[in-house]
């Protein structure tokens, strides 16, 4: 197995295209920290998603926009499993507004969890696996839109923007660690954020009219790449982007 005893941590891991990555990563043969914010069933979720697991996992709840929030998870999985060999930022939300209406609680809320969360996770990460050495592997799940306008959603993309030259930086600066820095990015996956536009035949037809493939990705299909970053055969790949969008990012750049 490829991720065999490596111990990886995923934010925003019980739904989605988190919950996908985090159950492929534990078939893999990893130990998987499963990250979920407070509320609702999501506790519930994160159990039953680890009782799935052919491998030993946990579940750490926590608002990954809170230092002290993440400082604590990431305490609890190196006391359980020993280390940190991968962490991957998939956490997220989105808020749509056109600019001229959007407030600066909205503002602020989307680039705290998009981009201060993931520098948080990776900082402490990257703290992590500098201190035990040797390497590890860092993830950010961006999107089509660190590239692609998409407007009434400019915190969104002005979040993914950043969390694309973060990446590009902290690449060159941990490379002397050994610590791999990569993004992925989705374009338009079948996952409870497009469940309305899933969900409207006309708003679906529409979306799937710009993407080449002719449909929407499903998550496990980001999870493969995911699953490739993560392990030894991707040794000597580090500050790049993967697209995962059926064309989609061609298809517009051509206009």
């Amino acid at each position: 197995m490829r991720l065999q005893d490596k111990v990886a941590f995923v934010t925003g891991a019980n739904s989605g295209i988190g919950k996908a990555i985090a159950m492929r990563f534990a078939a893999e043969g990893a130990h998987v920290a499963v990250n979920y914010l407070p509320g609702g069933t999501r506790e519930a979720d994160a159990a039953a998603e680890i009782a799935t697991f052919g491998t030993t996992g946990i579940a750490v709840g926590g608002d990954v926009s809170k230092r002290e929030d993440v400082e604590r998870m990431f305490t609890e999985v190196v006391a359980k499993f020993g280390r940190i060999d991968i962490a991957v930022n998939n956490a997220g939300i989105e808020i749509k507004r056109p600019f001229l209406e959007v407030t600066d609680d909205e503002w602020n809320k989307v680039i705290a969890v998009n981009l201060f969360g993931a520098f948080l996770v990776h900082q402490t990460a990257a703290r992590q696996m500098v201190k035990q050495g040797p390497g590890g592997k860092l993830i950010n799940i961006s999107s089509v839109h660190e590239d692609i306008p998409f407007p009434e959603y400019t915190a969104y993309c002005a979040s993914k923007g950043g969390i694309r030259m973060m990446m590009r930086n902290l690449a060159m600066e941990l490379a002397p660690y050994r610590i791999n820095v990569n993004n992925i990015a989705p374009g338009a996956i079948a996952t409870p954020i497009n469940q309305a536009v899933l969900d409207d035949p006309i708003a679906s037809k529409n979306a799937i009219s710009e993407i080449p493939w002719g449909r929407f990705g499903r998550p496990e299909e980001v999870a493969s790449v995911a699953v490739f970053l993560a392990s030894d055969e991707a040794e000597y790949v580090t500050g790049s982007t993967y697209y995962v969008d059926g064309g989609l990012t061609q298809q517009v750049t051509l206009y």
